[in-house]
């Protein structure tokens, strides 16, 4: 399986490669702020991931904010006027609201995702 996400302690992470440089990088996801890490092995992203969330834990902690920026289930989604009305249409002709559009729309998109089990 093909795999280019990490967790750790409720967190994910991304792993993209550069060619350039030859070296692994990715970002905790799902935060407000910016915490980054590397590798150049499979091992050394994954041990700097976990340092980097152990590390974002412990700043957060001392600073008295909460860590994750929580997905509640709800969003802004902007995506044009065409698409917009299109969609406004795709709803009427199912009989159905444009939340339920979107949201269909949203899980079809995702659907190949699995979440970590903690």
């Amino acid at each position: 399986m093909v795999k280019d996400t990490l967790f750790y302690k409720g967190f994910y992470g991304s792993i993209h490669y550069t060619d350039d440089d030859k070296c692994l990088f990715g970002h905790i996801i799902g935060i407000t702020d910016s915490v980054s890490y590397e590798g150049t092995t499979i091992e050394e992203i994954t041990n700097d991931f976990h340092e980097a969330v152990d590390d974002y834990i412990a700043i957060c902690k001392t600073m008295g904010k909460t860590p994750l920026k929580s997905a509640k289930g709800s969003f802004n989604v902007r995506i044009g006027k065409e698409a917009h009305l299109k969609a406004l249409i795709k709803a009427d002709m199912k009989k159905t609201s444009l939340n339920q559009i979107v949201k269909e729309a949203v899980e079809k998109e995702i659907e190949d995702i699995e979440l970590a089990v903690e």
